[in-house]
């Protein structure tokens, strides 16, 4: 299961959602605004910016968020969509 980080938290708090550990599978976070679930994301094979910082540094986090914001560009610019739910909250 999935360790909420500060930096998540922090993040959400920003967005005004909550977010518990997701109990989907291979899924690190589910999404909830006003008690209502909205999606979950992340997955949980993967590391997270958060997640790069603590293990490989601050340099190399940052390299990993630029090619995952490029990777989803398509994506993560559509405002309430999983993708877009991933790259404020884990990137």
């Amino acid at each position: 299961m999935y360790q909420i980080t500060d930096y998540t938290k922090k993040q959400a708090k920003k967005l005004n959602v909550d977010v518990k550990s997701s109990t989907r599978k291979n899924k690190k976070l589910d999404v909830y605004k006003n008690g209502d679930y909205i999606v979950s994301v992340g997955d949980s094979r993967y590391n997270d910016y958060p997640t790069y910082i603590k293990t490989h540094g601050k340099d190399y986090a940052n390299e990993r968020r630029r090619l995952y914001k490029a990777r989803h560009e398509k994506t993560r610019g559509v405002a309430g969509s999983a993708s877009w739910y991933a790259d404020k909250l884990l990137w």
